[in-house]
């Protein structure tokens, strides 16, 4: 647009409240913050009105992508586009939604001619997905390490295209202990915010991908004879079927076996030694842990066997009566991003 614009001033409005959760709005914003600072185009944050988005589109949460869900959510979000472009006496407004193969041109020149005639204003309908477009977007993207979304932002769209996938909706997942998960929003927007602060030091890197198995607790609990105690759940700890029940059998080493299942369990104070930690109660833990990878190291340390799906359960103490063990968790086959740190003197 600046090679086609060249006398005209661009200004960036930034207004999507269909994005959803708001940790996705927060990286999307992180990265389009970056692009006009190295484009040199002002920005402007419209207000996350997300429950004032969910009512407009309320009815249409079944519509497929390009249909009359995405008209009612481009009406509403053009509206307050153009309604800004007035406020600042602009006389033309466009969207960076046009470039997406995923959307319909003629769906969204109907919706930015219909509000720009409402507000005095002229939408231009630029379509650059001609001639290779869109590769070449691709090729942009790559090249200046752009994040690049794999849904719209929209709920439903998102639970429409997990289903078809047959994957998780992970998306939507984030632990009552504020743990940061591997290939989560919030590891990304740590991943992005590290990029920002390399890049104004000027320190070189790259972003890569890997493949790797990802695992999600869904819930879980654990009762000592009828009663719930506090209980936390090590990475990758599955249980066939979901359900177990019996009683710890032998302790071997520092591990205690349950009776079933492969189950494990270790007492807080032998997983406060093998941390350095000073937790004074499972409940302390479970709401503050150590990071991920410090908890997948102690997992690795206690079974010696990186392939090893065994449960292993923490509790104040080892409990001498009938256990019941309820877990609901996901092993499924993810990809992730990865910083690469390229300069020797970065600590």
């Amino acid at each position: 647009m600046q090679k086609d614009f060249p006398n005209a001033e661009l200004i960036g409005f930034f207004y999507d409240p269909n994005i959803h959760p708001y940790s996705e709005y927060y990286l999307r914003l992180l990265d389009v913050k970056r692009s006009c600072k190295m484009l040199g185009i002002e920005l402007i944050e419209g207000e996350y009105d997300y429950l004032s988005w969910i009512e407009a589109v309320r009815g249409l949460e079944n519509e497929p992508e390009k249909g009359a869900r995405c008209s009612v959510c481009f009406d509403k979000r053009f509206e307050v586009s153009a309604q800004k472009a007035k406020e600042l006496g602009c006389s033309h407004f466009t969207s960076t939604l046009l470039t997406s193969p995923k959307k319909s041109i003629s769906q969204l020149k109907k919706s930015g001619e219909t509000l720009g005639e409402k507000y005095g204003l002229k939408f231009l309908t630029l379509d650059y997905r001609q001639n290779n477009g869109a590769q070449e977007q691709n090729i942009l993207a790559k090249k200046d390490k752009l994040y690049r979304q794999n849904y719209c932002g929209c709920l439903y769209a998102l639970s429409q295209q997990r289903e078809e996938q047959n994957r998780l909706k992970d998306e939507l997942i984030c632990p009552l202990n504020r743990q940061i998960l591997p290939g989560s929003i919030k590891e990304r927007i740590k991943l992005y915010e590290k990029r920002i602060e390399l890049e104004e030091k000027k320190i070189p890197y790259e972003i890569v991908k890997h493949r790797f198995l990802n695992w999600r607790l869904l819930w879980g609990i654990v009762k000592v004879g009828k009663k719930t105690v506090p209980s936390h759940i090590l990475p990758y700890s599955q249980i066939r079927n979901g359900f177990s029940r019996g009683k710890i059998e032998k302790q071997i080493g520092k591990l205690h076996y349950f009776s079933r299942d492969e189950i494990k369990f270790i007492s807080l104070q032998t997983y406060n030694s093998l941390q350095k930690t000073d937790y004074k109660s499972v409940l302390e833990l479970y709401t503050s842990p150590p990071s991920f990878e410090q908890e997948l190291q102690l997992r690795q340390s206690l079974l010696n066997n990186p392939f090893d799906l065994s449960c292993i359960i923490v509790t104040d103490e080892i409990p001498a009566k009938k256990i019941e063990i309820k877990i609901e968790s996901k092993i499924y086959e993810d990809v992730a991003e990865k910083l690469i740190i390229l300069s020797k003197n970065w600590g």
